[in-house]
């Protein structure tokens, strides 16, 4: 296997991620932070859930992302009638041959996109279970691994839930970040009157990094250093998830796995080699809040799950660079759900 020079690897990751990200906006107006979280995730080798009400363009940002690399996509789009076999694949009986043939369904590609995936059976969304854990599909005994990069980005509409399934813990569980798109201010809805008043900006836009490209920036990712002190900090983030009173089911490791992974990814898309405790805490509400369950008493308190890793962050303490830690001020009001909080930073 080839080896990169780690520091030429960072730079050749921010760079190649600009023109991804710049590629993104020119579909995606006035929501930089969630273009972010989207690279951010595809580098951790995680899948994306994107969650929000009709047309504020959650297809849009899944195939602008697609399409901004040069490999191999597929869409399914989630209805009742569709069946395991319709993502997995199927064998079939050739007659000349006299022998079963395998026939790949649209998992088999770098980059899927699960368009309403919560109007298919439950039976159906667990066709993806061992693909998006495994990056494998298991066909009558026989294993069939999944092209590299590997990521599923899937949407759903939490408004309306009629004729729907709700994901079930385990689906939700290989997520590993959730994003809601909001509603785009005055001045960028203005720029997509502009923009999209005429034809698709998705209809000129051209592949700014290959496939091969993004295997090479995971490999970089992979070697951000990341301190104990900082390992620690997520491990007691996720556990007090798990003991809070407001929470009748907590995050799993694996969502601690998925933070980890995420942090390094956002810190090599700053250009370091070294993750700080700010990157978890500005990944954790995305990372850990679709996880958790809300009691039910806390759902008549209407407290959210995303309230509650804000309060989790508020009283965790914060390692600091001198080896101590220290308490986070109260969060202003107001302050974004994804960003840094104010006076976060370590020196």
């Amino acid at each position: 296997m080839t080896t990169y020079d780690d520091r030429a690897s960072l730079t050749d990751l921010t760079t190649t991620a600009e023109r991804v990200r710049r590629s993104v906006e020119r579909v995606i107006e006035g929501k930089p932070e969630v273009v972010r979280l989207s690279l951010t995730v595809l580098l951790a080798e995680g899948h994306l859930l994107i969650e929000d009400v009709p047309g504020v363009g959650k297809t849009m940002l899944a195939k602008a992302l697609a399409r901004s690399i040069d490999c191999s996509v597929r869409r399914i789009q989630f209805t009742p009638d569709l069946l395991p076999s319709d993502i997995t694949g199927v064998s079939v009986f050739d007659q000349q041959r006299r022998d079963f043939e395998f026939k790949p369904g649209a998992i088999f590609a770098q980059i899927v996109i699960g368009d309403e995936i919560n109007r298919a059976s439950p039976k159906t969304q667990s066709a993806l279970l061992e693909s998006m854990e495994e990056r494998q599909v298991t066909i009558d005994g026989h294993s069939y691994e999944l092209p590299d990069p590997f990521m599923v980005v899937a949407t759903q509409n939490p408004v309306e839930m009629e004729g729907t399934y709700p994901l079930p813990e385990a689906q939700r569980d290989r997520f590993m970040a959730r994003v809601s798109i909001g509603y785009p201010n005055a001045d960028a809805e203005l720029r997509m009157l502009d923009v999209h008043g005429a034809v698709s900006p998705l209809d000129d836009l051209q592949p700014v990094a290959h496939a091969h490209d993004i295997v090479k920036l995971i490999e970089a990712v992979r070697t951000v250093h990341v301190a104990d002190a900082v390992r620690r900090y997520a491990v007691e983030l996720v556990g007090a998830t798990r003991s809070h009173p407001d929470l009748r089911l907590g995050a799993s490791p694996r969502a601690t796995l998925h933070l980890l992974r995420a942090a390094k990814a956002s810190a090599a898309l700053d250009g370091r080699d070294y993750c700080l405790p700010d990157d978890v805490q500005a990944l954790a509400v995305a990372v850990l809040a679709h996880r958790l369950l809300p009691t039910a008493q806390a759902q008549l308190n209407r407290r959210t799950s995303e309230q509650v890793v804000q309060e989790i962050l508020q009283r965790t303490p914060v390692p600091t660079a001198a080896g101590g830690v220290r308490t986070q001020p109260h969060p202003q009001q107001g302050a974004p759900m994804y960003g840094r909080q104010p006076g976060t930073r370590r020196v």
